[in-house]
């Protein structure tokens, strides 16, 4: 009676003791196993002691277990494989691959590629040459070369120049006034009796305006009292150079073949009393050019010449000369 009386009014466990109770249960013949079979000092035959104690210090042991147990899940759990579930598909990691560049491969038998030819500069040639006088025989070729393969060969024939239309060259030894004085012996005469307007007696072309200021400082000796007239077309305007041929009398124009080309085209110059042309043939710039190598003055100069001065070498009423 005694034992059935302490059964029936015995005090109610601990809350810890419960979960501690129901964890026990859930583990089920697994933790039975790992507890072992229950002896003398049981909960049930130990009354001297408070039960839940004993059961606290059994389930204490098998906290850790059964923790294990309920986060890691059974072999059979984590195989089962529902009837609709699909193979985890696993995604590889590219693995970095290295970029090596090609080098292509040299054979033996493979030539250097050829090296381009560097043209020629005028002052590379200079050095290995000195400069040499013009010639008449430099300005026929030019005018063969230039209109070979435009013009038929009868053409070409009217264009050549005679010898006796040529004045004596420089030779690199003379100034501009010396050399004046050596092919125009005459020039006093021709000077008095100029009196013609729209002309000049002495018509010098040269490359530049600049180029045209020095020869009219070089020749102070040789022109004396002439009037000399600027035909370039720097800061002169073409008709202020119309009006002043029309208005006076000049005896020397020096300029360029473009300025001259356009004056007589708009018949604000003729070539009547014109008695000497003078080209400044061997004159080099800061570049080392002559007029003859500047294209535009080249080509500009052989239109001139084509279009009056060559029909009038050729009648004998003009000479040439290279400067």
């Amino acid at each position: 009676m005694l034992l059935f009386l302490c059964n029936t009014f015995r005090p109610a466990p601990p809350r810890c003791c419960r979960k501690v109770r129901a964890s026990a249960a859930k583990c089920g013949s697994r933790a039975e196993r790992k507890a072992g079979p229950r002896g003398a000092g049981s909960m049930g035959d130990a009354l001297d002691e408070p039960w839940w104690e004993a059961a606290a210090g059994e389930g204490s042991g098998s906290d850790a277990s059964d923790d294990e147990a309920i986060e890691k899940p059974s072999d059979e759990t984590a195989t089962y494989k529902g009837p609709d579930s699909k193979p985890a598909v696993t995604k590889k990691r590219k693995q970095p691959t290295e970029c090596f560049l090609s080098q292509p491969e040299e054979t033996p038998g493979s030539t250097p590629k050829a090296k381009k030819r560097k043209k020629k500069k005028i002052s590379d040639v200079l050095e290995k040459s000195p400069p040499k006088p013009g010639v008449p025989e430099d300005l026929q070729n030019l005018l063969s070369q230039h209109f070979g393969t435009k013009r038929s060969v009868i053409e070409i024939e009217e264009l050549k120049l005679p010898d006796s239309c040529f004045l004596p060259a420089n030779d690199l030894t003379h100034s501009f006034s010396s050399y004046l004085k050596e092919i125009c012996p005459k020039w006093a005469k021709f000077r008095k009796n100029h009196n013609e307007k729209k002309s000049v007696v002495m018509l010098v072309i040269c490359s530049s305006a600049l180029r045209s200021l020095e020869l009219m400082k070089s020749m102070t000796v040789f022109k004396g009292d002439c009037r000399v007239l600027k035909l370039f077309a720097k800061h002169i305007k073409i008709k202020e150079q119309m009006n002043m041929l029309e208005k006076g009398v000049f005896h020397i124009g020096v300029g360029t073949p473009g300025r001259i080309k356009a004056l007589l085209e708009q018949d604000g110059l003729c070539l009547n009393s014109t008695k000497y042309i003078i080209l400044d043939w061997n004159w080099r710039d800061q570049k080392l050019r002559r007029m003859m190598d500047i294209p535009e003055i080249k080509k500009e100069t052989i239109d001139l010449l084509e279009m009056r001065i060559i029909k009038l070498c050729r009648e004998g009423s003009v000479k040439l000369g290279l400067f």
